[in-house]
């Protein structure tokens, strides 16, 4: 038996473990449904360049490249607030690069699984052009 080769975590250490993950994660059903809520209090960072985010991003997401994050191009973004990375999917990392700088930065930070793959494999619209440009 290969699942139980190795033996499942105690529930009290099974629930500190997906608790922790919850803490640095969420899903494009929950931030679909929070952004169609008109939910405040967070704000969505599309982490890859400006010109795939033209092409098609997160509606309402901001576009800041993982690359250029530092404390100059993140001074619109509330400090208060939830700030929740994303990038292509589970084959890119630039939403954990951009969720590592803006830690370093003092934001609370979330990554969004999936990214756009996972975005439209739900079947949400992505929006195009640049209103969302910030750095």
């Amino acid at each position: 038996m290969k699942v139980a080769a190795v033996p499942a975590a105690a529930p009290v250490e099974a629930l500190a473990h997906f608790g922790r993950r919850l803490a640095f994660e969420t899903d494009c059903a929950d931030v679909h449904d929070d952004l169609a809520a008109g939910v405040s209090g967070f704000v969505v960072v599309d982490a890859r360049s400006h010109d795939a985010y033209e092409d098609g991003h997160v509606p309402g997401a901001r576009s800041l490249p993982h690359a250029t994050i530092d404390a100059v191009t993140t001074a619109g973004l509330p400090p208060d607030a939830v700030i929740v990375t994303y990038c292509w999917g589970v084959h890119c990392n630039a939403a954990t690069k951009a969720a590592a700088a803006l830690a370093g930065l003092g934001f609370q930070v979330k990554e969004m699984l999936g990214g756009v793959a996972g975005w439209l494999a739900e079947g949400y619209p992505l929006e195009s052009g640049c209103p969302g440009q910030t750095a």
